[in-house]
């Protein structure tokens, strides 16, 4: 019995960080709000500084839950600088929260505020976040002959014309499987089970980095495409040889000096204790209550409302 209650206890230790997640939204909506209501008066770039500053909040929050909570190693290839700077970040796409890796090196450069993604339009309509993500310079794209170019790069344009700090993840692979091959899925379950990836902890996070400058990068078009899809098939030889390479001691590695990369709780547990904080405060009253499920029904569908309108 007492075996039984620590396993069902155990297998619930995820329930916390998700319901701390999304139980923080509608206060840290309602802190954008006031603050975004409050900066019409004021010149843009105030807007733009503390908007960062607390999706910096929000974010480090994340990942306490990711990073500190989990106990993942975080091991790092290449060179990351810890300087701020402008990034157009370009990932593979493996799984659902591959966006928490930008995030995790975002934060190891002071920059974690500057991230921006460019995101697969149907996650536009999620609860406050999707309304939120294009306020704080999200780009929405479809994957289709109906998606409009010219809004991406009007918008886009109005952040460098700004000079608007920017951390930009894009991920060129787009979708990760097709869920009507249900083969595919079976076999790479049944590949993840194997290798004991399925199910199961996993202690260690591999994060490789290439650095190119922008100078060492083509502008034309034709010349972009030949080189994305080749640093593509550089990414994904990387990977073949890290799972399947030949020699064991190569294996679950990437060449190169690595750096087991610990975050620091300072810069993660303030975050939670304050978000944390306001809403258990809010909660308490009634009043509190009240105008907390109000900000979830009437901050998901005026949200909803704008990115249908202006996407």
């Amino acid at each position: 019995m007492l075996l039984s209650l620590v396993l069902h206890t155990y297998s619930m230790r995820y329930v916390l960080p998700a319901a701390v997640m999304m139980g923080t939204a509608p206060t840290y909506v309602l802190a954008w709000g006031a603050w975004r209501l409050l900066s019409t008066v004021l010149p843009a770039r105030f807007y733009r500084e503390v908007d960062d500053r607390l999706y910096t909040i929000y974010q480090s929050m994340v990942l306490f839950f990711f990073e500190n909570y989990t106990g993942v190693q975080v091991i790092i290839y290449g060179d990351l600088p810890k300087n701020k700077e402008n990034v157009i970040y370009l990932s593979n796409h493996q799984c659902t929260v591959d966006w928490i890796i930008a995030d995790m090196l975002a934060i190891r450069q002071n920059a974690l505020g500057h991230v921006r993604y460019v995101l697969k339009d149907g996650l536009k309509w999620l609860p406050l976040y999707g309304w939120y993500f294009s306020q704080h310079g999200g780009v929405y794209v479809k994957r289709s002959a109906k998606f409009n170019e010219k809004e991406m790069r009007e918008k886009l344009r109005a952040q460098m014309k700004a000079e608007t700090p920017m951390y930009l993840v894009i991920f060129p692979e787009g979708t990760r499987y097709n869920p009507e091959i249900p083969k595919v899925i079976a076999d790479s379950q049944s590949f993840a089970e194997k290798e004991e990836f399925l199910c199961k902890e996993c202690p260690r996070v591999h994060i490789f980095i290439d650095r190119i400058e922008l100078k060492d990068i083509p502008e034309e078009q034709m010349y972009m495409r030949r080189w994305l899809h080749e640093r593509f098939e550089i990414k994904d030889k990387l990977l073949i040889e890290f799972y399947d390479a030949k020699d064991s001691k190569r294996r679950n590695k990437f060449p190169g000096k690595s750096v087991h990369s610990k975050l620091s709780l300072k810069k993660t547990l303030p975050s939670l204790l304050f978000l944390g904080g306001l809403t258990a405060s809010m909660l308490l009253t009634e009043s509190g209550r009240k105008l907390y499920v109000k900000t979830w029904i009437y901050g998901t569908l005026i949200g909803c409302l704008w990115v249908s309108i202006k996407p």
